[in-house]
């Protein structure tokens, strides 16, 4: 074992490396026999492919660049395709991104549209289709502007015709309801196609906080009557809607403090754990019926797993195999199910799972080790304690080589990572973009702070009314933790985070002596430009439970915001923002730069044509994590060989 200092190990894993194994298949399900799923193509611009796997085993993806498949509903997306089998052939109906046109695709031909362009605001836009091929329709959820504002638009369900005959008319649309809710998910079918399901919420609520689960009567003319809610409310949330085979209404809901399973209103397997999670994306699926009346299901406190349930016992035998984490993007055909599943040691593969035997297999996207796996991070799963005794779920991932130890007596530099939503989760699987540091000998800690899902309704709703103080306290808990126990120089701890972790970061080094410098991505940094019409639509409202209503507490929108704060940042950072972000515009990073003109903290503000809220390009993520890299080298004194120098200015 030959020593160095920490971040001068020589590595492998470089960033082009990280950056061609960023992302993960998602969106799976079955045309027939075969399963399709779609996956990130970062060298390929960051499209989405869509993926099929033929009943021989061989994959193949389906559709050339720059075919895109992704869906731009609530600017997050939702479930972009569907599929089945018509003449004894597969019929796929996708939504591209590059015009968000529903199009019509069978092998052997090319895409047709099925839905027109719209000039007004962001045009129209599509998610969750599903054929009706009695009908000769796809119903999903349109998403209409309706000016050119982020809020000027409205979510209705609607029924696109298969022939192609709305292409270049919109009247050609059939709305199946009225807009009687701002955002609603796609309809589920009754398996006598006389009933449908969907859940619906309104403005200033999020999903996570309370929706509807609506049902309605299909009539002769295939609109939906007599919609009437059936479950939910202002403070319980419904996470999604299916059928029973037998006619029965299965839906998981949170009234009882955790996620959990029901079925026509009774709790099936009632657990402290997550049967459910955050609707960020329309179409996530957490559980799904099989045609026998078991129930296939993603659930688990913290980390999740994949099972089979059966409702009659509330018992749940869990898949075997070497997945420690499953995706919300179950299914199912006959007795097959179908998930996402990844571990520490491996990427996300897409998984089949036998449910006679319990047993699973990888059956596409198979994780290929890249570099020898004695590389990876070797992470600990924690629980820290923050302000007032209350716990702090982590992840704390040490510097790790195989051939490298650091010399006697020296501490190793620590990077936390504050993650998005913030009503999210990190999962605990194999991401290079960590062993990118870790196998530098730079230790990282992911902070699952107060508000993260996974741990009940309790624990997320500790960020009610206190983002920007309960994120930045956990974060900081972390970081002193370590320091304090001797795993972490306390000279040497850096944060860092994207979007609504890029809040918690700059808020941190604005608030706290902490951190020596910190990483900035694509974030929120002044609450009071970013509200109706400054965001999209989606996440307009959602200060009102995070900061508190604007009308009552106006002042705690400028002083929670780092904008505000600016002066009270000493130490070096980096800025990291898309410049076609219209989540967080970059406008918050130009208002937040020009308070600090002339102050003399040095510091990187680089940008990214192009991308979007979230970097999803090969060129990109290798710039920003090589440059993320130099920051610390020229912070902490490392000596990191092979990775460009990022030029500070002040």
């Amino acid at each position: 074992m030959l020593r160095s200092p920490y971040g001068s190990w020589p590595s492998p894993v470089d960033a082009a490396l990280a950056a061609a194994h960023d992302g993960r298949p998602e969106w799976a399900g079955f045309v027939g026999d075969e399963v399709w799923w779609t996956e990130p193509r970062p060298e390929e611009g960051g499209r989405r492919a869509l993926v099929r796997r033929r009943t021989d085993g061989g994959e193949e993806s389906v559709l050339p660049a720059p075919w895109n498949v992704r869906s731009r509903v609530i600017e997050y997306g939702g479930r972009p395709w569907t599929g089945v089998v018509h003449d004894g052939r597969p019929l796929v109906v996708f939504a591209h991104f590059a015009d968000q046109r529903l199009y019509r695709y069978e092998p052997g031909g090319e895409p047709r549209p099925l839905t027109p362009v719209a000039a007004v605001g962001g045009g129209l836009r599509w998610a969750e289709p599903q054929v009706d091929l009695a009908r000769g329709e796809v119903w999903c959820v349109l998403e209409e502007f309706t000016g050119d504002g982020p809020g000027d638009v409205r979510r209705v369900l609607a029924a696109v015709p298969l022939d192609g005959s709305a292409a270049e008319d919109r009247g050609a649309v059939r709305e199946l309801t009225e807009a009687r809710h701002r955002f609603v998910t796609g309809p589920r079918l009754a398996s006598d196609g006389r009933r449908a399901a969907w859940l619906a919420w309104d403005h200033p609520r999020m999903p996570w906080e309370g929706t509807e689960l609506l049902v309605a009567d299909v009539g002769d003319d295939g609109r939906l009557q007599d919609v009437h809610t059936v479950a939910g409310g202002p403070d319980e949330a419904i996470a999604q809607v299916e059928w029973s085979t037998d006619g029965r209404i299965l839906y998981t809901s949170d009234r009882s403090g955790w996620w959990n399973l029901y079925r026509d209103g009774t709790p099936l397997c009632p657990r402290e754990e997550e049967f459910g999670g955050p609707l960020w994306q329309l179409g996530l699926r957490w559980f799904a019926p099989l045609e026998s009346g078991l129930i296939a299901v993603v659930h688990g406190r913290g980390s999740t797993v994949c099972g089979i349930l059966d409702p009659e016992s509330g018992e749940i035998v869990d898949a075997a195999g070497p997945w420690t984490e499953f995706t919300a993007t179950l299914a199912v055909h006959g007795d097959r199910v179908v998930a996402v599943g990844a571990s520490p040691r491996s990427g996300h593969e897409v998984v089949e799972l036998d449910t006679a035997t319990g047993r699973a297999r990888a059956i596409g996207a198979r994780h290929r080790d890249p570099v020898d796996p004695a590389y990876y991070p070797e992470p600990q799963i924690r629980v820290f304690t923050g302000p007032a005794g209350r716990e702090v779920h982590a992840h704390v991932y040490p510097p790790h080589h195989p051939e490298r130890s650091a010399p006697d007596g020296e501490l190793p530099p620590y990077v936390i990572w504050a993650h998005g939503g913030p009503t999210s989760r990190v999962p605990l699987v194999l991401d290079l973009g960590i062993a990118y540091f870790t196998s530098r000998g730079i230790g990282v800690a992911e902070v699952n702070y107060g508000g993260s899902t996974g741990y009940g309704r309790a624990y997320r709703e500790r960020l009610r009314e206190q983002w920007g103080v309960v994120d930045v306290e956990d974060c900081a808990a972390v970081a002193r933790t370590l320091a304090e126990e001797g795993t972490a120089d306390p000279a040497r701890l850096a944060i860092r985070g994207g979007s609504a972790g890029g809040w918690t970061t700059a808020a941190s080094l604005t608030t706290t002596d902490v951190y020596a410098c910190g990483t900035v991505l694509y974030p929120v940094l002044d609450l009071t430009t970013w509200g109706p019409g400054q965001t999209h639509d989606f996440e307009s409202r959602y200060l009102e439970s995070l900061i508190g209503p604007l009308a009552e507490v106006p002042a705690r929108y400028a002083d929670r915001s780092p904008a505000t704060r600016a002066d009270r940042l000493t130490v070096p950072f980096l800025l990291l923002q898309g410049l076609d972000d219209v989540i967080c515009p970059p406008a918050q990073c130009a208002g937040f730069l020009s308070r600090l003109e002339g102050r003399g903290v040095p510091h990187a503000y680089l940008t990214f044509a192009g991308e979007g809220h979230g970097f999803r390009r090969a060129e990109t993520m290798v710039r920003a994590l090589e440059a993320e890299l130099s920051l610390y080298a020229q912070v902490f004194g490392l000596d990191v060989p092979g990775v460009p120098r990022l030029e500070l200015h002040t």
